[in-house]
């Protein structure tokens, strides 16, 4: 792939052994520090995480199922369930909506980057939804999984009861990435090209998006 060229296994600078030592390495000594310095239940969920990303995500489903970014992306919501662990000890609900937010945010992030590198998907053999459907399909996808996103976001609300200042900052934020969703659909569905679609605006603005969206949830206990 053009876009992971010149990462240092794609060119030799690290071998797959000495890539797969490091890893397992670190992955280890990541959760066996947990345990010593934190909590059991952070550890066993940072364990998880690894594992599910590893044999989950990379070995079972990225080459298999257009679906690999939807729960594969599930590894990539357990950081806020460890870090809520490894400061109350215990899980609740309001950690478990945060966890939906960046598992239903993962698609319509991840889909605009696989669409301006389709060609590359393709090529690779690896089945992201844009290098097997039509973008039209992509582009609805994102929709759906846009709106929800911005609905779980703003359960949040009730849950964690959270003040005007987190509703206001999620009902503002969402509202600009369902435009930029729509916009992407409505150019699908024009038949325009990525060229034109630009996708890779709704996914760096996504980063954008999520950043904000946690920013609000650490300020709001500050002005409730």
């Amino acid at each position: 792939m053009h876009r992971t060229a010149d990462r240092p296994l794609a060119t030799g600078l690290i071998g797959p052994a000495q890539a797969t030592i490091f890893g397992t390495v670190l992955s280890v000594a990541s959760v066996v520090w947990l345990s010593a310095t934190v909590n059991v239940l952070s550890a066993a969920l940072a364990a998880f995480a690894i594992a599910f990303y590893v044999l989950g995500y990379t070995i079972l489903l990225k080459r298999r199922t257009p679906q690999n970014i939807v729960w594969g992306g599930a590894a990539g919501c357990m950081p806020v369930l460890i870090g809520w662990s490894a400061v109350t000890g215990s899980l609740s609900w309001a950690p478990i909506v945060l966890f939906m937010v960046i598992f239903f945010w993962t698609p319509p992030h991840y889909w605009p980057l696989s669409l301006r590198y389709r060609d590359d998907y393709v090529a690779a053999n690896v089945p992201m939804l844009p290098a097997v459907a039509d973008q039209k399909v992509v582009a609805q996808s994102i929709v759906i999984y846009s709106y929800l996103m911005v609905a779980t976001t703003l359960i949040l609300w009730p849950v964690a009861d959270m003040s005007w200042v987190y509703v206001g900052t999620a009902a503002v934020l969402g509202g600009l990435f369902l435009y930029e969703a729509h916009r992407i659909l409505s150019a699908a569905r024009k038949g325009l090209d990525d060229t034109i679609v630009r996708p890779m605006r709704l996914f760096q603005g996504s980063i954008t998006y999520l950043t904000l969206i946690f920013v609000a949830i650490a300020i709001d206990p500050f002005v409730h």
